[in-house]
């Protein structure tokens, strides 16, 4: 439990660490030009834009989910998806640790699909690892197509490599599961046979195998993957439009916006606090693009975004209020040193077996 508390304190000290910086650099760069922070436009249309993409990223991401749990065959209702989808996305803000929005939306499904726990814990993990991929793949195009494996600037070269690395790593992977041979043989059978945490890859694998007799449904996810960061992109470039009087083209920032989600994927608090913002005026001053915003004008955006996602994690919060009683059973219960699978499932059977023995 102290390493537990040790490491999220690492995590939201690295996050303080690069917004100070950040804040520290915007002063210096406002009181070397003259800068206030409260100058500059406020154009509340472009500001509704971009609430409007960013809110239909969450919505389609929750989409997105539904229709991996539907192509396992488990019961699920779209309506029970936005709850949980919602849920998860607030938690992702108020948590800490590994107790994240990840975690709660394991335990709610694994609660809800009692026959099909283990399958139903993989969509949640499986839906991250699509969302990560295709991101990877959009940002290792954006550098190819912008020469950016050239760069000279250090901040710039280390997330093109990390890009094209986790695309060309991630394209094999995925290659192999594809393969029968691959989850069908010894291999796999190796990997069910381990002790502890064996059941629970013999249940991923399963549900690896379904997924791919439903090539259909990976085909029309991932489309919706490469909806979800476009709209991302957009909503980025409407926020600048509301404060910036000039801002690079909706065209530059596919370049910018998603190399600086795949920073944003780093282990922090809050959806990578402090990474995203890093990043996002690292990339603004050095990639290709006619206007490079300020650091004053990328603190100004990079804090909209995240009112903005605070703002959409109200309707989280609502379904909390009719859920209290839920996620601190789930919170109780949950052992943060496990991992999140297995720890979905030890949950969600603790809370259903006390809730036997209320009801008894």
């Amino acid at each position: 439990m102290a390493k537990k508390i040790l490491l999220t304190l690492a995590k939201f000290a690295a996050s303080g660490a690069l917004i100070w910086w950040l804040i520290d650099k915007a002063m210096a760069d406002a009181a070397s030009k003259g800068l206030d922070w409260n100058q500059g436009p406020r154009h509340w249309d472009w500001l509704a834009a971009g609430w409007l993409a960013t809110f239909g990223c969450l919505v389609i991401t929750i989409v997105r989910w539904y229709y991996l749990v539907r192509a396992l065959d488990i019961p699920f209702r779209l309506r029970d998806a936005f709850r949980l989808g919602f849920l998860g996305y607030l938690l992702n803000f108020v948590s800490l640790g590994s107790v994240g929005g990840d975690f709660f939306r394991a335990v709610f499904i694994a609660r809800e699909a009692k026959h099909h726990r283990a399958e139903a814990v993989a969509t949640v993990f499986i839906d991250r690892v699509i969302g990560l991929y295709i991101l990877f793949v959009m940002s290792a195009i954006a550098i190819w197509a912008n020469g950016l494996m050239d760069s000279q600037v250090p901040e710039v070269q280390a997330i093109s490599w990390l890009s094209w690395l986790s695309s060309i790593i991630g394209g094999v992977g995925i290659i192999m599961l594809l393969v029968p041979g691959f989850t069908d043989g010894k291999l796999s059978k190796l990997l069910a046979g381990l002790p502890r945490i064996g059941p629970i890859m013999g249940k991923l694998i399963q549900a690896v195998r379904i997924y791919r007799t439903r090539l259909g449904v990976l085909a029309w996810v991932s489309v919706l993957t490469v909806l979800v960061h476009s709209l991302a992109t957009i909503g980025i470039y409407c926020i600048a439009k509301g404060l910036c009087s000039t801002v690079p083209t909706l065209a530059e920032q596919f370049v910018v916006v998603p190399l600086a989600m795949v920073a944003s994927a780093a282990p922090l608090p809050m959806m990578g606090l402090g990474a995203f913002e890093t990043a996002l005026d690292v990339l603004y001053k050095h990639v290709p693009a006619m206007v490079h915003p300020t650091t004053t004008e990328v603190l100004k955006i990079a804090v909209a975004y995240r009112l903005i996602q605070l703002f959409n994690a109200l309707i989280g919060f609502i379904v909390y209020l009719f859920s209290r009683r839920e996620v601190a059973d789930i919170i109780s219960h949950a052992d943060l040193d496990a991992g999140p699978i297995e720890n979905a499932e030890d949950a969600a059977a603790e809370v259903d077996a006390e809730a036997a023995r209320a009801s008894a």
